[in-house]
């Protein structure tokens, strides 16, 4: 007969805990983003509306990073699920770090994109279309690390940004795995449907926290001593 401390313990009970927590997280971060979602439905698919759609955009780092959070402190035990609190906590705590963050790289994305559409009109050499598109594939890679960071950390906004760029390079498996994501990401909106990368939202991001799990510790072992992780 089974104990009551052993319930939850076993591999099934894992899996319905991962499951529900995924679920959860889901359907917050959705809500959490859905007025910046809403706007985006309403918006043609214009050039001239990039501007509009980063607007829009803006409500999805405080949603994500509280995400991450969560899946970051989330409980394995079937007996004690609270993936709602743990999301609201990490909302609480890096809607605004994330928003300091995420509003500069937006600018900077809107820009190159807006650049890259018009890019006839600039008078530009064809291989500056090319490294307009590699410095957003780099600022979007940077942008994975720096929300990863800023939301298990407490940091100053520019730490956070130098230590995202540091490990960009230093940690490659990592920011190839974020790569992998965003390239997924890409493929499933422009073959599929644009609701695909939203609805398996909370699966891509608990990938990221996989991808970054170095990231992670050599933050914690080098750069906090303990003293800036956010406490689940």
């Amino acid at each position: 007969m089974t104990s009551t401390t052993d319930f939850g313990a076993g591999p099934l009970s894992r899996a319905v805990a991962l499951v529900h927590t995924l679920v959860t997280v889901e359907a917050l971060l959705l809500a959490a983003a859905s007025p910046g979602l809403a706007g985006l439905l309403l918006l043609g698919p214009d050039a001239t509306n990039l501007p509009l759609a980063a607007v829009c955009l803006l409500p999805l780092a405080p949603a994500v990073s509280a995400a991450l959070y969560a899946l970051h402190h989330r409980d394995r035990d079937l007996t004690d699920l609270h993936p709602a609190r743990a999301y609201g906590r990490g909302w609480r705590l890096n809607a605004w770090p994330a928003l300091k963050l995420w509003a500069p790289l937006l600018t900077w994305l809107t820009v190159i994109a807006f650049t890259l559409t018009h890019f006839p009109a600039t008078g530009l050499p064809g291989w500056w279309a090319a490294l307009l598109a590699l410095a957003g594939g780099g600022a979007l890679l940077w942008g994975a690390h720096a929300l990863v960071l800023t939301s298990l950390f407490t940091f100053r906004a520019r730490d956070t940004a130098r230590l995202a760029a540091y490990f960009l390079l230093r940690h490659g498996r990592a920011t190839l795995a974020a790569a992998s994501l965003l390239l997924l990401t890409a493929v499933s909106t422009a073959l599929l449907t644009e609701a695909l990368p939203a609805l398996l939202a909370a699966p891509f991001l608990l990938s990221l926290l996989h991808g970054s799990g170095r990231v992670i510790a050599e933050t914690e072992e080098h750069f906090t001593a303990g003293r800036h992780a956010r406490a689940g």
